[in-house]
């Protein structure tokens, strides 16, 4: 199995990567998704959330992401907290999903905080999406978010070189779609397949 890590910052086009990628046939995990699931009602840890940040980030009894956001995204030791208790459910509900693919698999791991959470190392490959920040930014004010949010967002986030420095390879999108989706089946036509070679030969 060949288990890749697509990363890049907010704005930066990864979402649509990966949908190529998906589309071209990998199996494709998305770590925001498994950060919601970890914490759904029921969970341990929606209650280890729930008792860490109080009763007033729920709202009809689910955990409110926007108002948990808020109050992660304006105080640094909120958000470690939050990482503290999500993080490590997150990469064991990874390696559960990991445990039961097919062994020919290609896997695509969209993880937004690749850099963040230093875990480069465990993953046979490295893509990176990067973009131009005012591209970033008008993409991001598309989806309706204030320019304060995109700035508390973007800072929030490792820098383009943090996680240029930890990727095998580096997608500029600052062009079309249809050039993503040409750098996307590249990878998968003739990159991917390389490291498949080597890596059964290894």
């Amino acid at each position: 199995m060949l288990v890749v890590a697509l990363t890049g910052g907010i704005g930066s086009g990864k979402s649509l990567a990966a949908q190529y990628f998906a589309a071209l046939g990998a199996i494709v995990i998305d770590a925001d998704q498994l950060s919601r699931e970890v914490i759904e009602r029921g969970t341990p840890g929606f209650d280890e959330v729930v008792t860490a940040f109080g009763d007033e980030i729920l709202r009809d009894g689910d955990i409110d992401r926007k108002r948990l956001g808020d109050l992660v995204f304006n105080s640094l030791s909120e958000r470690h907290k939050l990482e503290e208790i999500v993080h490590p459910l997150v990469r064991r509900a990874f390696e559960t999903a990991v445990a039961n693919l097919e062994s020919d698999a290609r896997l695509i791991y969209e993880i937004p905080l690749l850099a963040e959470t230093g875990s480069a190392c465990r993953f046979d490959y490295v893509i990176t999406v990067e973009s131009d920040a005012q591209i970033r930014a008008g993409r991001l004010e598309n989806r309706g978010m204030s320019q304060s949010d995109i700035d508390r967002r973007v800072s929030s986030q490792a820098t383009e070189q943090q996680r240029v420095a930890i990727a095998d390879y580096v997608i500029h999108n600052n062009g079309t779609s249809e050039a993503l989706l040409r750098e996307v089946e590249h990878l998968w036509e003739s990159v991917l397949p390389s490291l498949e070679s080597k890596k059964s030969q290894a």
